[in-house]
């Protein structure tokens, strides 16, 4: 696939290259698998001098043999064979008090996994040198919360030694547009719902749909359940390794969530345990699920609702998780007509999130949310609010059109007005021609 926009990424990248000629740079890059990284950094660094080191779980010294090796290939040749990664990283910087490059570690956390004491080490040493060298160093990662707690915990060795930080997100919902005009300029709603469904405008699911010509909301669907698709394993590529042994319990809690059962209460009944501390983990370790609040509520209040917030893994584990025996026994037809027959329900869902975020990126709301009260009666898909000037959007979303009511609103936000007291609010009726 084509690269497609991180404009502003680019350029926050730039200006970081230029500072480091006159200074050292230490910048935290950080944004989960399969979000472009590598492709991002590549595409940055396609005219300068840099080296790019992928720390893989292996021994440090089979890493710093290779590191060594690729090293020597940008001009820093180190003689003798070095096995630990402090020392390696010493000749590293001392390359940049002559020569301005970029070094770019990615996959920073697993030196966790390797060598605790590389965090001290390099803190140590980037604190010897940065005055006297003329480095754009960038840490990479993909665990957002392992990444902060290295760089922004006080109690670790690393931190306040950085200089930047950036945060690579999926591309925006016009991005998402974008790739699929690009490729499929006749390109309906539902094709578009489908792809957004699947990618969440993560590049490379973006990619490899693209790239197979599978451009409509069929030939995507017959892509993922193909017996090769890199769709069938990706949730579990993803996931195992981080979870350890207690990937099942996780993984039956995200199937279960993915299915509609969002309350710890309902996850507890079924799973037949308190699954407190596995929820935390998802949320605050992982950030794979997110606690959702209905709109004005109290911070103490309970009644919140766990969504897990990657589109793609939601649709893993509601339509493939469940069906692995389908995949083993080879029904990949069979998988196809589960998807389908769920598929309508499922995506009602979906297009909520998609206007969430739409209004999101193109128009000024302070506050973007939904409400429900405790007795399930007024449920309101949407509302946006702008503090400023005081007006508010409230509205209600189907993909059907014909089965929006205006009148059925107007009844659920009078339970709403004592929040919106001297806002001039507005009402919507969102369907997918408004997509």
């Amino acid at each position: 696939m084509l690269f497609f926009d991180r404009k502003t990424e680019l350029g926050i990248l730039s200006r970081i290259a230029k500072q480091s000629k006159r200074a050292a740079c230490f910048t935290m890059l950080v944004g989960r698998r399969r979000i472009g990284k590598t492709m991002l950094l590549l595409k940055y660094t396609e005219k300068q001098k840099f080296l790019y080191l992928f720390v893989s779980r292996n021994s440090e010294s089979v890493l710093c043999r290779q590191f060594q090796q690729q090293a020597a290939a940008i001009g820093i040749n180190i003689f003798g064979e070095i096995t630990n990664f402090r020392n390696l990283f010493e000749q590293f910087l001392l390359f940049a008090k002559t020569t301005n490059y970029t070094l770019v570690i990615d996959e920073f956390q697993e030196f966790e996994n390797i060598n605790k004491a590389i965090f001290s080490q390099i803190q140590e040493l980037w604190d010897k040198y940065k005055n006297d060298i003329k480095l754009n160093f960038i840490a990479c990662g993909s665990i957002y919360s392992l990444m902060t707690n290295i760089f922004e915990n006080k109690k670790e060795p690393l931190f306040g030694r950085l200089t930047a930080k950036i945060i690579i997100k999926p591309f925006a919902i016009s991005v998402q547009k974008q790739v699929l005009k690009k490729y499929n300029p006749k390109y309906t709603k539902e094709d578009l719902l489908f792809f957004y469904s699947i990618t969440g405008g993560v590049p490379q699911y973006m990619s490899l749909l693209m790239d197979a010509k599978a451009t409509t909301k069929d030939k995507m669907l017959d892509f993922i359940v193909r017996p090769e698709s890199p769709f069938l394993n990706d949730g579990k590529d993803l996931l195992v390794s981080e979870f350890g042994k207690d990937y099942g319990v996780y993984f039956s809690i995200l199937q279960l969530i993915a299915a509609g059962k969002n309350s710890q209460s309902e996850i507890d009944s079924i799973i037949g345990k308190n699954t407190g501390a596995y929820l935390v983990n998802l949320e605050k370790e992982y950030s794979i699920i997110e606690k959702n609040k209905p709109m004005f509520s109290k911070p103490e209040s309970r009644g919140a609702k766990f969504r897990i917030q990657d589109n793609f893994l939601r649709f893993w584990f509601r339509f493939i998780y469940p069906n692995q025996a389908l995949i083993e026994m080879g029904k990949h037809k069979m998988l196809r007509m589960q998807i389908s027959k769920n598929y309508e329900q499922y995506s009602g869902l979906l297009l909520e999130k998609y206007f969430s975020e739409k209004f999101a990126e193109e128009e000024n709301f302070s506050k973007i949310g939904s409400y429900w009260d405790g007795k399930g009666e007024n449920e309101i898909d949407l509302i946006a609010i702008n503090d400023l000037n005081k007006t508010a959007v409230v509205a209600e979303i189907k993909r059907n059109k014909n089965k929006l009511k205006k009148e059925e609103l107007e009844h659920k936000i009078s339970s709403l007005q004592k929040h919106l007291v001297g806002y001039k609010v507005a009402l919507r009726m969102l369907d997918m021609g408004e997509m």
